[in-house]
This record gives structure tokens, sequence and C-alpha cells, in this order.
């Protein structure tokens, strides 16, 4: 029986088998799991148990991958304590001559502590916190209120630190810091979309915004920034220590919880339940995305055994598609994704089947990780599974649908970074080239 089924209907019979798991509520780990047993059961003979004890030994086993639990506890300490409400009130002052003026502060605000977080519930849970009950008291439009900050939530996964970009790296097998370099200026560009698009709304709507607040004196404006100071000198350590090669990516994210705790400490909000909650919290994450890449690395080992992933290749170079259509097919394929699963399972999902014709078609495997973590960020805002609309539905008391039409010119604006990066892919490698020169 082993590789009597051809490889068309091997590949329906294993693609509806996943559905089918997935559909079950099976968790996605478990699911994955099955599907490669299955594949192997119906494609080779080889040891089962072997192949299962060594990808997911090697999956776990790597010094990179440590990095995963330590940014994701920074993020977590970062959440629970008043730095990230400190940032906010400093930026404020500097913002009002800006059509939006204080609207601006959710998108600066989340991308500052995405750069410290590696989150985008963590990112959106906390700035919203803050934002949303200061901007409704001010008279702000809520629509636009929420829209910002359920779209700037998810640049907790494109401005590096990112959680998903290490698991990105870990599957692809590239580095780290390249890519986490490469989402630096496509975060950016992101930010400035956003801003963009709020500056154009204010002018179309200026009934829809308060009155200035009174103006500040210069000194007045320093001192609230200085309130910024301590999560800007973590972002700028870290940074730099990255950047420079001081430190690796895994060092660095032990500085940077070092340094979270530090400031905590300092600002007095850390005690012994913040710090068991935020370890507790961050284990719990930490066990259900190494339980997806373990489930994955079995499920990609059982496909090499199938040899579908190669046949795919050749059928997709056989279409002779073109690069972009390659891209434009790509996207359409991760927005529906998107809409169904979580940003971490599309990336596992996927890569044992997209990565081939990603290589094929000539892309660089950096550049292609920020083009993927800029469609798991459109996923955290797309129903019904958008995880930051459910997020600001707790903090807002909206449903769902509501949240999802205010975010939707953002989803568009991803949509539209996407365009940008893929006629100048030198926005993404620009940074990884200079620290990594050939």
């Amino acid at each position: 029986m082993f590789g009597a089924i051809p490889l068309p209907e091997l590949s329906m019979i294993l693609l509806g088998f996943l559905v089918i798991v997935l559909a079950s509520g099976v968790w996605i780990a478990v699911g994955l799991g099955l599907v490669g047993l299955l594949a192997m059961i119906l494609s080779t003979n080889v040891p089962i148990g072997q192949v299962l004890a060594t990808t997911v030994w090697s999956s776990s086993a790597s010094w990179t991958l440590a990095a995963l639990p330590l940014f994701i506890w920074m993020g977590e300490i970062l959440f629970r304590t008043r730095l990230s409400e400190q940032m906010f009130r400093g930026l404020s002052p500097w913002l009002q001559w800006l059509p939006g003026r204080l609207i601006h502060t959710n998108i600066i605000g989340c991308g500052i502590f995405a750069a410290v977080s590696g989150s985008s519930a963590a990112t959106c849970a906390t700035i919203g916190k803050i934002a949303l009950p200061e901007l409704k008291k001010r008279g702000y439009d809520e629509r636009v209120s929420l829209g910002t900050l359920a779209g700037s939530g998810t640049l907790g996964l494109l401005i590096p630190p990112s959680i998903p970009m290490v698991v990105y790296a870990v599957t692809a097998n590239v580095s780290v810091l390249q890519v986490f370099l490469g989402g630096f200026l496509p975060g950016l560009l992101v930010m400035a979309l956003y801003m963009g698009y709020v500056i154009i709304w204010a002018w179309l709507n200026p009934d829809k915004q308060p009155e200035r607040d009174p103006p500040m004196p210069f000194g007045e404006k320093l001192r609230q920034s200085a309130k910024l100071l301590p999560c800007l000198l973590l972002i700028v350590v870290v940074f730099l220590s990255l950047i420079l090669g001081f430190a690796t990516a895994t060092e660095c994210a032990a500085w940077g919880v070092t340094g979270a705790l530090a400031l905590a400490w300092w600002s007095g909000t850390l005690n012994r339940q913040v710090f068991l909650d935020s370890v507790m919290s961050a284990t719990r994450l930490t066990c259900m995305i190494m339980l997806i890449l373990a489930g994955a690395a079995f499920t990609t080992a059982a496909m090499a055994f199938t040899g579908i992933p190669a046949a795919l290749a050749e059928w997709v170079k056989g279409q002779q598609l073109s690069p972009h259509m390659l891209v434009l097919a790509l996207t359409c394929m991760y927005i529906i994704l998107g809409c169904l699963i979580d940003g971490i399972s599309m990336i596992v999902l996927t890569a044992v089947i997209v990565l081939p014709m990603v290589k094929q078609a000539g892309f660089d495997l950096v550049w292609f990780g920020v083009y993927l973590i800029i469609h798991v960020e459109m996923a955290q805002i797309t129903p019904p599974v958008g995880f930051n609309l459910f997020v600001l539905q707790n903090m807002s008391g909206k449903d769902t649908m509501t949240i999802a039409k205010a975010a939707l010119p953002f989803f568009l604006l991803l949509n539209v970074a996407v365009l940008i990066i893929t006629t100048f892919p030198q926005i993404v490698l620009v940074l990884p080239k200079l620290a990594f020169p050939d």
C-alpha cells in the first residue's frame, strides 16, 4: 500500500483530513500531528516513532528559539505595569498640532510598545486600556479610535522584537536577527500609512475632533516626555546590542527581560503578584506556541516523505507564474487563511509547501518573512477569529463586526504596504544587507 496512492489523491485526502480535524475543535498542534501521522502511514514504511522523536527534538532544542519565551515575558511584564501609561502621557503634548491630534497617540504609542513587547494582543490591550477612555472623554470619534487601535495593535508583530518573526525564522531556518532588521522599516512604513489616513480623515471631518488642548509650556512638555525615557531606553539598548553585534537575539531577549524587570521595580509597580502573573501568562503562551511548532515539525517531515512539496513546486514551475503573480496568489491565500486560523498557525501550516515555491521564484526568505508577517497582522483584524477584534470588543462593549468595520481601512492599508514592499523590496532588505554584507 505504501506509495501506491497517487500524489493528487493523497494531497486531497490529507487536506480534507486536516480540515475535518481543525473543524472538530482539536488543538491545532494535535491536528498537525495527526495529519503527519496519516501522511506517513499512507506513504512510507519508515519507523514513525523515530521520525516523531527526532523532529520534535530538533524543532525545540534551539538556542534561537530560547528568545521566544523571553520576549513574551518582557511584554507581559510591561503589560502589567504603569510603564505603558507613562509612555502614553509623554506622547500626548507633542501631537496637538497634527490633524487628528491625540488619535495619533494610538499609532505612535502602539509602535513604541510594539518595540518592547513582541505581541499584538499585549500592544492592543495595553494602549487601548489607556487610550480608549481618554479619547472618549475628550470627544474623539469612537469609530476612528477603535480602528486605529485595532490596526496599530498589529504593529506588535511587525516591529521587532516579534514573536511570529522568531517562529518564522526557526521554521524557515533563517537568521532571527535579519528578519528583525527587515521588519523595522516596514513597521515605520505602516505607521506612516496609518498616520496619513488619520490626517486625511481629520481634514475631511473637522467636526469629529475636539478643539486643541490649551498650549503647554515647552518646559512642561519636556517634563511630560521624560515619562517616555524608560521605554525608549530599553528599546535603544536592545536594538543597538542587536545591530552592533554585541549579543544574539536570545541574549538581547534576556537583556530585555532584565531591563523590563528593573524598570517595573523602579516605577514601583513590580510586586510578587505581578511577577507571578507575568511568569504564568508567558509560560502558557510559550507552551502553546512550542506545541504548535512541534506538531508542525513532524508534519513537515512527513510531507517530505510523501513528496508532495517537491511535486507542488514542480507544478508551480510548470505553470510559468511570474514572481508577482505568485505573490498575488499567496496574498489571496493568506487573507483567506487569516479569516480562519491564527497567525502562528498560518506560518507553520503553510511553510512546508510555500517556502520551496518562494525559493524557486527567487524571493529572499528574509523579505518573504516580513511579507508573511504583514499578512499575519491582517489576520489579527479580520473576522471571525481576529484576536485584536476580541480584545477591543471586551474593552469597548461593541460587537466584533462594528470593530471590524472600523478596522477595515487599516486592513486595506496593510495591503498597500504589501504592494509597496513587493515593488520596492529594498525597504525590507536594506538593514539586513547593511548588518550582514555579502
